[in-house]
């Protein structure tokens, strides 16, 4: 795949469709902008059959789916592809309770003790990281770090306040 190819199978734009996110505390929003950055930053993300990118990608909750709603370069639909999302609900449940836990921990724990549940923390977002990885193939060619930027976005919709 030479290097002009490879820069067109990529997103260059995402956004979440903010109708479906409620408030969200200072860390999820830290997490959403960190995910966002290093996602546009570097990712590979190459939809089956379809033309070059660089794509626009909006995010969205809608009827327990999340909705990749992904356009051209000059803003015209490619697809819509819907995921189903109850297959990701225990691994987001343990991931938003290790979070919980490591964000007390850093009040208070020692060193050791953090370093503990954030390894955690990753193991389970790897789990989820690739679980959505696997649901998209076939659909959407993806890397690890893509996976892992992504399924940290579908935690930040999944959460209802």
């Amino acid at each position: 795949m030479t290097q002009a190819v490879e820069s067109s199978r990529r997103i260059g734009k995402i956004t979440l469709d903010e109708r479906t996110v409620v408030r969200r505390s200072a860390e999820v929003e830290h997490e959403r902008a960190v995910a966002i950055y290093d996602l546009i930053e570097d990712n590979v993300f190459d939809p089956i059959d379809a033309p070059d990118g660089p794509y626009t990608v909006n995010l969205s909750m809608e009827e327990n789916r999340l909705v990749f709603d992904i356009r051209d370069p000059a803003g015209d639909a490619i697809r819509r592809l819907p995921l189903a999302v109850t297959p990701f609900r225990r691994i987001v449940k343990d991931y938003f309770h290790i979070c919980e836990s490591y964000f007390e921990a850093i009040k208070w724990a020692p060193p050791s003790r953090i370093e503990a549940i954030d390894m955690g923390r990753r193991g389970v977002h790897n789990e989820g990281a690739q679980m959505l990885k696997d649901r998209l193939a076939g659909n959407i060619e993806i890397n690890e770090d893509t996976a892992r930027r992504l399924f940290t976005l579908l935690c930040v919709l999944h959460i209802r306040g």
